[in-house]
């Protein structure tokens, strides 16, 4: 059996990148994909660009929105699959082979992940992220950071309940967390499976996004648990930096 993969992007007012993005998607070797575009209504030429593709599409939403999360739930609440896979406008599927291969790696898991390229926006490789992909991934695994990006994770649509509207800017955080807290089988694929464009609105808001980062972390892991393993994470972003000169988050 294949199971079906609902792939979500969210897509505002980016005609430069939005196109790349989708045929990450449409050319994918595996047949089970079912696409869902979401777009706030954009006035820049983007809904050219997927007017192009609409065929294949399997639901397409051009309307305002009250956020990127908002956003995510509207596709989600569409989403039929087993699984969903969010893969964002600038953001890509690694090739066209890499759901069959996460597929491959095991039968019927509750979340399968992998590692993320980043990019910047000339699409220039950065490199692995910073933050790798754990060899064994929880829910407490994301206490020295979120290890792994929101484009490498695939969850079972079942676990995966709509984002918390409350956090503007890290609410997949939360949302990951709270997949993992519930899943029973998690497969690390041991490849790369997203490339991820720098600069994203975590990044435009970053302090209030550390700031959301924070108080999530908080939740999950307790207050001084939370400021211990944040002197750890900023202990080892600044040997990083140090380094390489770049954070490659």
């Amino acid at each position: 059996m294949q199971p079906k993969l609902s792939v979500i992007t969210i897509v505002y007012n980016n005609v430069k990148d939005i196109e790349r993005t989708m045929l990450s998607v449409l050319n994918q070797t595996y047949p089970n994909i079912e696409y869902i575009l979401i777009d706030g209504s954009s006035t820049d030429g983007t809904k050219d660009i997927i007017y192009k593709y609409q065929s294949k599409l399997a639901q397409f939403i051009s309307e305002p929105d009250k956020g990127i999360y908002d956003a995510m739930n509207k596709g989600l609440a569409l989403a039929t699959g087993d699984y969903v896979l969010f893969m964002n406008s600038g953001d890509e599927i690694y090739t066209y082979e890499t759901v069959a291969e996460v597929f491959e790696s095991e039968a019927s898991a509750d979340i399968y992940y992998g590692e993320t390229e980043m990019f910047n926006e000339q699409w220039q490789s950065l490199g692995q992220r910073r933050h790798r992909a754990p060899e064994h991934f929880d829910w407490k695994s994301f206490k020295y950071g979120m290890s792994i990006s929101h484009q490498a994770i695939y969850v079972k649509r079942s676990l995966a309940q709509p984002y918390d509207l409350k956090y503007k800017y890290s609410s997949d955080v939360d949302w990951i967390i709270k997949a993992a807290k519930n899943a029973s089988s998690i497969v690390n694929t041991h490849i790369y499976v997203a490339k991820y464009l720098v600069g994203g609105i975590s990044k435009k808001k970053h302090l209030a996004s550390l700031k959301e980062r924070f108080r999530i972390f908080t939740k999950y892991y307790g207050l001084i648990p939370n400021l211990i393993n944040h002197i750890v994470i900023a202990a080892s972003l600044a040997t990083y930096f140090i380094r390489h000169r770049k954070t490659n988050d």
